[in-house]
This record gives C-alpha cells, sequence and structure tokens, in this order.
C-alpha cells in the first residue's frame, strides 16, 4: 500500500471520528435528554437523574437536563435540590427550546412558595399576570402573598381582579369574602363567601370564614354548624375547633366550650402552633369559671413559658398567686355553690358580726341580708338592713354591677349595700359608688375578712 493511499485511509478516518463526535453530541444527546420524562413517568427515578447528570457533566449549560433533572427532584421529594436547579433555568436558560415559560414560571412559583421564597415568588407571579393575563390563579396566588404579608388593600385589588377573569373562581370568592369581613363589611363578606360555598362546597375553609361571620353577628347556632363543617378542611381543623369552642363559651355554655378547646389542643402534636395557646387561653377561661384554679393556673403557666406577653396571663397568675398562701380565699374562690354560700354566712357571721336575715345563691355568688350584731339597738324593731353581695366573678366589676345593686335595694327592702369581689372593682365602678349609699371591698379587704372568720 503507498504512503498516499494510507495518508488518504488515516485522513478519512479522522473525518469519520468527527463526524461521529458531532452526531453523537447534537443528536444522540438531546435523544437522552428527551428520554428524562419517559424514565420519570414509568416511575424510573434514579435511572433519571443519572441520566441528567451525565448529560450535564458533558453539557454544563444543558439547561434542558437541568429542568428535568429538576423534575427527577421533585418527584423523589427532594425539592431543596429541585428548586436549585429551578433557580438556574430561570436564570440562564433561552425558553422556547424544550422548555415553556409560563409552564415552567408555574413549577417554579410553586416550589419557591413551598420554600417561603416569597420575594422571590412574588416577583415570578406578578411577572405571569403579564404573561398571562387571563389566567385567574396568577392573580389569586398574588393576592394570597400580599394577604400574608399584611398588604390588605392591594390583596384586595388582586382577589377582585381574579374573580372578575374567572367569576367561578371559588378560593378567590372565599379570599376576597375574608378581607372584607376583616375591614367589617360584613355584608359583602357574607354573600362573597356564600358564592364560595355555591361553587364548591366541598372547599371547607370556606365555611370556617362563614362561621367567622356568623360568630359576629351572634347567630351562634349557625356557627356551631359551620364551624362542623370547616372542621374537615385540615388546615383549619384546629382553629374551627377552637371557634367552635369559643361559640359555646358565649352561649355560656362552658363545659361544651371547655371540650372543644382540649380537643384542639391534643391535635397539636408539636405543641408548637399558635392557635393552640389561644385554646389553652379559652381553656383557662373555662376552668375558671368552673372553679378548677388548679387547672387554669396550669394552662396560665404552660402559655406564659411559650410567650409572656400574651394576652392578660401575667395578670391571672399574679392575681392568683396568693391562692397557696391563703387557704380561706382558695375555699372561697374554688368551692361549689352550696359551700359557697356557708363560707359567705361564716364571713358575715364572724367576721361582719352579722345578724343574717336571709342568704340567697346567685349565679354571680351569694346576696345576703343582714343587720349590724354590733348596734346596741340591734334588737330594736326599727333597725337597719343592709345588703352584702359576695363575688367571685373572675374579671373586676363594672359600674354597671353598682348601678343594678342600688336599684335593688328598695326591693330587699334594704338602706346599703356593700360589695365584696375576689376581682376587684374598675375605676369607673369605684367613681360610681361615690356618694351613694354603698361600700366596695375589694380582694385584700375581703381576704382579710375571710382570714378573720376563719373555718366554717
Amino acid at each position: 500500500m503507498s504512503a498516499f493511499t494510507i495518508i488518504c485511509i488515516s485522513f478519512l478516518s479522522v473525518m469519520i471520528i468527527s463526524l461521529a463526535i458531532v452526531v453523537i453530541k447534537n443528536i444522540v444527546m438531546p435523544k437522552k435528554a428527551s428520554a428524562i420524562p419517559k424514565l420519570i413517568k414509568q416511575g424510573r427515578t434514579q435511572n433519571a437523574i443519572k441520566l441528567a447528570k451525565q448529560i450535564i457533566l458533558k453539557e454544563p449549560k444543558n439547561y434542558l437536563a437541568h429542568y428535568y433533572l429538576g423534575k427527577c427532584y421533585l418527584k423523589d421529594n427532594k425539592s431543596e435540590l429541585a428548586i436549585l436547579e429551578y433557580q438556574l433555568v430561570n436564570e440562564c436558560a433561552v425558553f422556547g427550546e424544550g422548555i415553556d415559560e409560563i409552564d415552567f414560571k408555574k413549577e417554579y412559583g410553586q416550589l419557591l412558595l413551598k420554600h417561603h421564597k416569597t420575594a422571590e415568588a412574588l416577583k415570578n407571579y406578578l411577572l405571569l399576570t403579564q404573561m398571562d393575563p387571563h389566567n385567574a390563579e396568577n392573580y389569586f396566588i398574588v393576592g394570597t402573598i400580599y394577604r400574608d404579608a399584611g398588604k390588605a388593600d392591594l390583596a384586595l385589588g388582586y382577589f377582585k381582579k381574579a374573580v372578575t377573569i374567572d367569576k367561578r373562581h371559588a378560593k378567590a370568592h372565599g379570599e376576597l369574602g375574608l378581607m372584607l369581613f376583616k375591614i367589617k363589611k360584613f355584608s359583602e363578606a357574607k354573600n362573597e363567601i356564600n358564592l364560595a360555598i355555591r361553587l364548591n362546597p366541598e372547599n371547607y375553609s370556606s365555611y370556617y370564614y362563614l362561621g367567622k361571620i356568623q360568630k359576629e353577628e351572634k347567630d351562634f347556632i349557625s356557627a356551631l354548624k359551620t364551624f362542623e363543617k370547616a372542621q374537615r378542611d385540615p388546615e383549619f381543623k384546629i382553629k374551627s375547633i377552637i371557634e367552635h369552642g369559643s361559640c359555646y363559651m358565649m352561649c355560656n355554655r362552658i363545659d361544651n366550650a371547655a371540650v372543644d378547646f382540649q380537643r384542639a389542643i391534643e391535635l397539636d402534636k408539636t405543641n408548637m402552633l399558635p392557635e393552640t395557646l389561644y385554646a389553652r387561653y379559652f381553656l383557662a377561661s373555662c376552668y375558671e369559671k368552673n372553679r378548677k384554679l388548679d387547672l387554669a393556673i396550669e394552662q396560665w403557666t404552660y402559655i406564659y413559658n411559650r410567650n409572656k406577653s400574651f394576652r392578660d396571663v401575667a395578670a391571672k397568675l399574679s392575681e392568683y398567686s396568693d391562692l397557696n398562701a391563703n387557704d380561706y380565699l382558695k375555699d372561697y374562690l374554688t368551692c361549689a355553690n352550696e359551700e359557697f354560700a356557708l363560707i359567705c354566712k361564716n364571713a358575715a357571721d364572724k367576721a361582719l358580726k352579722l345578724e343574717i336575715l336571709t342568704c340567697e345563691s346567685k349565679k354571680w355568688g351569694c346576696a345576703i341580708t343582714a343587720v349590724d350584731k354590733r348596734e346596741e339597738n340591734w334588737m330594736a324593731i326599727r333597725k337597719q338592713v343592709s345588703l352584702y353581695c359576695f363575688y367571685r366573678e373572675p374579671n373586676p366589676l363594672e359600674d354597671r354591677v353598682v348601678q343594678e345593686t342600688l336599684e335593688s335595694l328598695r326591693k330587699v327592702n334594704c338602706q346599703k349595700a356593700v360589695l365584696l369581689s375576689s376581682s376587684g372593682f374598675s375605676l369607673q365602678a369605684k367613681r360610681y359608688a361615690e356618694g351613694r349609699p354603698i361600700e366596695l371591698f375589694d380582694k385584700p379587704k375581703l381576704e382579710s375578712i375571710l382570714t378573720a372568720a376563719g373555718t366554717k
């Protein structure tokens, strides 16, 4: 074989090899990338990931392979890895070459929201409202982002835009109803939420908002039924149970309310949800009303350890801090109604030196009419009869209580009244009592009276 022939054969061999490389690079590799979705569909995720990585190793700028690798990670529940691939595609890819930009940005937006990258998600969905202006879902999601950021005016505008584009967007109607509810437009809010429920009766979050409106309207019977339906939504289950219990509280069905609050607490397996602090707070209120102060203090202590500034928990713990130091006050606050009347009679007799005429149990405590035994003429026919009202309400007594007591004096044939309260009196109550035939004994005075009286 001549040298020329050898040179020609060598040259042709090089050309064939080079051509093969070009073919593999420009034809075979894209075909391999396009094979990834098929592997994902077949459930062969690990094979798909391996193939995508092989392609990226040889072609780092093959963004279609990066996109498919991100999809593989999503399928494999590795969203923290998926978002890195999607971020690279979003920044560098030329869309249209195997990747639809609108579809991609929808997927990317959901990933950003899942990882609480709110600012980036907002930017992504605002862009989608321009790219796909007839899609109500984009406006709805922007509205929810603004809602969660506390920008109610912006949220309201985007929810309105969503229902304008798609009048059958149930969730948008529900959220619009909620925003209207928050700005006290109850009638409009109710209409929107009722429409959301008609469009999708299984969208149980809407029932939660409807229940809130019914509760605000003091339609507690309807609200109870509505919150029962709302409990079918996993996201709103605990909140709905708490609201259900609060309706019972407002109807003075304390035992029913306590059952709901206890159930809500038990459902929070992590003991970290902020709403269950409210359940504990309301449960403590139920215990307080039922004179189970040890249990109430247990709940207040738990809340205080989690959040020292939560409502009036610190004040409640301070108010009842002396229970362990004074058994007489503890008995006064925690005993049953029958025993409470005996404690009040004992205090009136031994500490206040009264001759008791009548003793009547009341919802708020005990009312006693009596005369002062210390007066020289207490045995006389005409003697001054006074009304003694023993209260153990959990909140300071308001001026309304003082006014009602004064109005009742004539009915019980008394000349003056004395109110004894374990929770004290409001400033308005003290001012109203000034210059009138009524005395106010606050907690320290009551405590000293109970101590002086001793045991029954």
